[in-house]
């Protein structure tokens, strides 16, 4: 049996200019209006992004937010600090119908306080950058040693695409199955 040959980065990667992004002074309603709906197609096989890049006013890549970064920004203050126990405690409410609603309505308030929060505050910095002619089996150890969904996708330094799990593990399926 020959082995299949791996694939490069920069063949199943998404171009830069198809992935969703916002600029760092973007707020996170800005943020969620900007992945919200987005479809990417890469192969004919088409995925929602799990990230929206964070690009500074020189276009150069600041970090990325994940939905669920966006989605612990947007946690009402009063419950930021606290240990997850007590954040389920305001949705634990069972006895007085009219108390939970009280505390619904409070919580909603406070959330669309937060969208007006700096995507910035919530996003995390790019530690890891994958190079376009790396194997996808470099893609695949980056992804698992650091714990990550997608890897910035470099070309002679410039940023040109993004390259994520999903489009990696297709790659793995092709070679195993």
């Amino acid at each position: 049996m020959t082995a299949m040959p791996t694939r490069r980065v920069g063949e199943i990667m998404v171009p830069i200019a198809q992935y969703p992004s916002v600029r760092d002074t973007a707020t996170l309603r800005e943020a969620i209006a900007a992945i919200e709906g987005v479809q990417l197609e890469v192969a004919l096989r088409k995925s929602l992004p799990r990230v929206l890049l964070v690009f500074d006013a020189i276009d150069v890549m600041v970090g990325y937010v994940r939905r669920r970064d966006i989605m612990r920004g947007l946690e009402p203050t009063s419950l930021i600090s606290e240990p997850l126990d007590y954040k389920k405690k305001p949705f634990d409410v069972g006895v007085d119908p009219n108390l939970s609603e009280l505390s619904y309505d409070r919580a909603l308030k406070s959330i669309l306080n937060q969208a007006d929060r700096l995507v910035v505050e919530v996003m995390r910095p790019n530690d890891v950058l994958i190079d376009a002619d790396d194997h996808v089996l470099k893609a695949v150890y980056e992804m698992v040693s650091y714990n990550l969904s997608h890897l910035p996708v470099i070309r002679d330094g410039h940023l040109v695409g993004v390259v994520r799990s999903v489009d990696v593990f297709h790659e793995l399926a092709q070679i195993v199955t």
